[in-house]
């Protein structure tokens, strides 16, 4: 998710990171600094983003998609092990990422649903 280029605590995110976040606030009706807050973020950050994805700056990747056609798709090299080993770690990695931020996000849901019982 996040990686520390110094001891001044510099982080960088995933640029996957970043459009999942930019994606995110566009799609709910929540408010940014809301989504900032739940998910550890400066909302500047956020808004810096937004203005960045909006410029082209950084795009998404393509996703895996199961194409439901009867053609058969080209069949791909063999992988050495050592290659595979490492694509599978960085799945891994992704799939961590994507894992805590739906947490989060859940989080924020049942606290929201909670703060609506009580009032």
């Amino acid at each position: 998710m996040a990686k520390i280029h110094s001891k001044e605590r510099v982080i960088e995110y995933a640029v996957d990171f970043k459009i999942k976040v930019v994606e995110l606030t566009d799609k709910l009706d929540a408010d940014t600094i809301q989504i900032a807050e739940i998910l550890g973020l400066h909302p500047v950050m956020v808004y810096r983003w937004r203005q960045e994805y909006r410029e082209g700056k950084f795009v998404a990747t393509p996703t895996r998609r199961i194409h439901m056609t009867k053609e058969e798709a080209e069949p791909k090299p063999a992988e050495t092990r050592g290659e595979e080993l490492a694509r599978l770690r960085k799945e891994i990695a992704a799939l961590k990422k994507e894992n805590d931020f739906l947490k989060k996000w859940e989080q924020y849901l049942k606290d929201q649903k909670q703060a609506d019982s009580d009032s």
